[in-house]
C-alpha cells in the first residue's frame, strides 16, 4: 500500500487519522524522549497497526519533524504579540502571562521542544538560528528602546527574554517537580505563579522615580 503523501488533498478519514497519529506521538515523544520513543510505542497509543501508521508517516523522524513544524509557529506567538506601542511594563507582563497560559495549556509540547534542544535541535536548528533569533531580534530591539528613553529600568533585552522563558517553562518541563514541593499547593499553582512573576519583573522594570 502506497504511503499518503502531501501532495494530494488527504481525505476526511485521512486527515482523521493523521491527527490521531500525531496526537499519540505528541504523548509518547513527551514522555520517552525522540531516543526513548519507538514507532511500536506510538501505533499503540493511536490504536492503528504499525504498517497502518507507516501508510501516513514515513518514519519516527518523520512524525518528530512534523510535530515540531507545528508546534513552533504556536510557541512563536506569544512573543509576536509583543507591541511596540503599548505601555512597556504591561507589554512584558503580558508576555509572561502568555507563556504561562502556555506551560499551563500545551505542556507535552513544551517537553517535546525541550528534548529536542536537550538532543542539539537537529530538526529544528535553521528555525532558531533563523527565525526565532530574527524575532528575539526585533522584540530586543523594541524593549532596548523602551530601557533607552526611560520607559523601563536599563535591561539587557536578550537576557530578559530568556529569563522569562526559563522561569515560565519551568512549570511545564518540571511539573512533577513543581507539585511535589507545593503539596496541596499545587491546584493554583499557575495562578500562583503568575501573580508572583508578574510582581517580581514588574518590580525590576520600573524606572527609579
Amino acid at each position: 500500500m502506497a504511503r499518503a503523501t502531501l501532495s494530494s488533498k488527504p481525505t476526511r478519514i485521512q486527515a482523521e487519522k493523521t491527527a490521531l497519529i500525531m496526537e499519540a506521538a505528541l504523548k509518547v515523544f513527551s514522555d520517552y524522549g525522540f531516543r526513548g520513543a519507538t514507532l511500536d510505542q506510538i501505533a499503540d497509543e493511536a490504536g492503528v497497526s504499525k504498517p497502518n501508521l507507516l501508510y501516513y508517516f514515513a518514519s519516527k523522524d518523520d512524525i518528530h519533524r512534523r510535530l515540531l513544524e507545528r508546534l513552533l509557529d504556536t510557541w512563536l506567538e506569544p512573543l509576536r504579540q509583543l507591541n511596540a506601542d503599548g505601555e512597556p511594563v504591561e507589554e512584558i507582563t503580558g508576555y509572561i502571562r502568555r507563556k504561562l497560559e502556555m506551560s499551563r495549556d500545551y505542556p507535552q509540547e513544551s517537553r517535546l521542544f525541550a528534548n529536542e534542544i536537550l538532543r542539539g535541535a537537529p530538526h529544528v536548528s535553521e528555525t532558531l538560528a533563523g527565525q526565532l533569533r530574527a524575532l528575539v531580534d526585533e522584540k530586543t530591539a523594541i524593549i532596548t528602546g523602551w530601557a533607552e528613553t526611560g520607559k523601563i529600568a536599563p535591561v539587557d533585552a536578550r537576557h530578559l527574554i530568556f529569563s522569562i522563558w526559563a522561569a515560565t517553562q519551568h512549570y511545564a518541563d518540571f511539573d512533577t517537580q513543581v507539585r511535589a514541593v507545593l503539596g496541596p499547593d499545587a491546584e493554583n499553582r499557575f495562578e500562583d505563579a503568575t501573580a508572583f512573576l508578574v510582581s517580581f519583573y514588574t518590580r525590576g522594570l520600573l524606572p527609579e522615580g
